[in-house]
């Protein structure tokens, strides 16, 4: 008798078939993964088109923080006590703003890395780049440039100066976007909500802002927070004597722009900003690159770069200056152990 045959109706032919195509995508379905991250992490993006972006950003999630405010819808409540004792608060201008920064970003560019001060559960805005780069962009900044997406970090602050927003000092208040590759601060943007007043930088590029005229470092003015203002002074005596003139204020965007020269008759003016307790880097990437875009410098204390990679804050405090001799204030500056 002749062995007897398996046939398969055209049913089980598929089903076999199915089956076949089901294992095999067990068995490479890691590697054809790893394949696929692998490429989408070789795409480029235009630090040129990505400062754009940054703007527009900073300026969209500054529209939610000027309406809030106006409307005084903030809903605040404190997330905790800051490294100084003061309450760290939150209001709807934070969250309605990272909503809008955030999403704008990654829905442009989704495989780069964006850190925000503020996270929430809500869903994806489907807000997209208008692709406009506004003309004094491209009148400083010729020619894009590409850079790998893995090698940029993103970091945005959708309210800086928190507090004073919840006492309507609106003065201090600004949304920021800084691009970081390498870990190197090489986009900052500072957008002030209730001006319309937009900074912006891009290391060896160009920028919308200048430095002043001359900056005293003999007897300087310096800017510090608010919240902890008379340890910085005593601080800053002890560096540059006591003819040291000390200015309080709020918000670290604020800072910055108080030693450029923003064209703005309230925006008070100083020549060296301190820093001496833990900080967030979204709080001073942005001016940390513009700074650097028009010669200026931000340090740690010591007089270290700070990374802009890997973990959230800076703990070695933060020296600011511009058209002076850096290096020479960092040893004018005491230890901190002696305060």
């Amino acid at each position: 008798m002749a062995p007897m045959g398996i046939r398969l109706s055209p049913l089980g032919i598929a089903v076999f078939c199915l089956l076949g195509v089901g294992v095999i995508y067990h068995l490479y379905a890691g590697v054809l993964s790893s394949r696929f991250a692998s490429f989408r992490q070789k795409s480029t993006v235009d630090l040129r088109d990505l400062l754009a972006l940054s703007i527009e950003a900073a300026e969209l999630g500054g529209r939610e923080v000027k309406r809030i405010r106006e409307d005084n819808t903030l809903e605040e409540k404190s997330k905790g006590k800051t490294k100084e004792g003061a309450n760290d608060m939150l209001t709807m201008g934070d969250l309605n703003s990272h909503r809008k920064m955030f999403y704008l970003i990654k829905n442009t560019y989704p495989h780069i890395q964006v850190n925000s001060e503020e996270h929430d559960n809500a869903e994806g805005e489907a807000t997209i780049w208008t692709r406009n780069i506004p003309k004094d962009i491209l009148e400083k900044v010729s020619e894009g440039k590409e850079v790998s997406a893995e090698r940029i970090t993103v970091w945005i602050d959708p309210l800086d100066a928190t507090q004073e927003y919840t006492e309507n000092l609106r003065k201090y208040v600004t949304t920021m976007v800084c691009v970081a590759v390498d870990g190197d601060p090489v986009i900052g943007v500072i957008h002030k909500p209730f001006t319309g007043y937009t900074a912006w930088g891009f290391v060896g590029e160009g920028a919308s802002v200048a430095p002043r005229a001359s900056y005293n470092t003999n007897s300087p003015k310096v800017i510090v927070s608010r919240s902890h203002s008379g340890t910085v002074k005593k601080f800053a005596q002890t560096a540059f004597g006591n003819n040291t003139e000390i200015i309080p204020a709020g918000g670290a965007g604020y800072k910055v722009l108080a030693l450029l020269d923003p064209k703005d008759e309230e925006h008070e003016k100083a020549d060296i900003y301190i820093h001496v307790t833990f900080i967030k880097k979204w709080d001073i990437c942005a001016g940390d690159a513009i700074l650097k875009s028009v010669g200026g410098q931000m340090t740690t204390l010591k007089g270290d770069q700070i990374n802009y990679s890997g973990s959230e804050g800076n703990t070695g405090g933060l020296l600011a200056s511009i058209k002076t001799d850096h290096k020479s204030l960092v040893k004018r500056l005491p230890n901190l152990e002696e305060n």
